[in-house]
């Protein structure tokens, strides 16, 4: 006989990991902090798995995370039962939790979440590099992500939304003194040992630029982290270094000559995709189809978008 997965267990569970101490959960389900750990260890119990690193913040395990993910769509499928059924709810509106990475969300991606407020979603972003997000969605983390992975996380959707185009530029200053450009010199003898910015310690887009043009080691050791986007862009500006910037940032820049290009290629195109959990879930499929809208405004198109 298969063993029941007690709802007020899963929905703690879920609470535990969204909130990342059994404390913080426990104020929010308003009970307290003993009967947490109680409904923890009893899902446990019954499931035969350890559910939860006891870690702060705390973690899912791998089977934690088959638990969060029913937890979250069960969640929305009860959304959607007490609307269909007319049945008052506690007034919450209906969380959409979705990763993306800086860029985009300096850029493009807000506005589409812009056309679809009218849902009563209440949206919780996750900002995450494109390489990693689709690990959110394995945790159970995320409903959705942009990511630049076409490969579907298991119990996925993905479709193609665009490209994301990166450009090699620096300030016309820091071109002139490291990169040789009123020189004439080569500028694959010089850029691996000019000032580089660079997002954060993951970010290795400018490591692949110079690996391609010069067969070189990557970027200098003399690097800048500014883990914003647009504090990024503007680091370029100020001229602490070159960094590969996205087009649809660098273009105004490269108009009023506050950027100048240091490559006539096209630079670095990213693939990006959308995936999102296979759902029946009406809100979620408006979010999908507003993203893909404003992806396909601005971003370039790809061979699969």
């Amino acid at each position: 006989m298969m063993a029941e997965l007690p709802l007020d267990q899963v929905r703690t569970l879920l609470a535990v990991v969204d909130e990342g101490t059994f404390d913080a959960a426990a104020s929010v389900l308003h009970v307290t902090p003993s009967a947490v750990s109680q409904r923890v260890k009893s899902l446990e119990q019954r499931t035969g798995r350890v559910l939860l690193t006891r870690t702060k913040p705390v973690r899912p395990t791998e089977s934690g995370e088959i638990v969060v993910r029913f937890a979250r769509r069960l969640a929305l499928l009860e959304r959607d039962a007490h609307a269909e059924l007319g049945m008052s709810g506690s007034g919450e509106p209906a969380r959409l939790s979705i990763a993306v990475n800086a860029d985009s969300l300096a850029t493009w991606f807000l506005p589409a979440l812009a056309r679809v407020t009218g849902l009563g979603l209440s949206f919780e972003l996750r900002r995450e590099d494109e390489d990693h997000t689709a690990a959110l969605l394995r945790e159970g983390t995320v409903m959705a992500a942009v990511t630049s992975s076409p490969d579907p996380v298991a119990g996925c959707s993905v479709r193609a939304l665009g490209i994301m185009r990166y450009l090699p530029v620096a300030s016309p200053g820091c071109a002139a003194r490291w990169l040789g450009t009123e020189a004439g010199t080569p500028l694959r003898e010089l850029i691996g040992s000019a000032p580089v910015v660079a997002f954060d310690r993951n970010d290795d887009i400018q490591d692949d630029f110079v690996r391609a043009l010069t067969g070189g080691p990557g970027a200098s050791a003399l690097r800048h982290f500014v883990p914003t986007s647009e504090g990024f862009v503007d680091a370029v500006a100020a001229g602490m270094g070159w960094g590969m910037v996205p087009e649809v940032q660098a273009g105004p820049l490269l108009r009023a000559g506050r950027l100048v290009p240091l490559a006539a290629g096209p630079g670095i195109d990213v693939p990006l995709f959308w995936q999102q959990w296979k759902l029946d879930f009406p809100a979620l499929g408006a979010v999908a189809e507003a993203v893909a809208a404003v992806a396909a405004e601005t971003l370039r198109p790809g061979p699969a978008s």
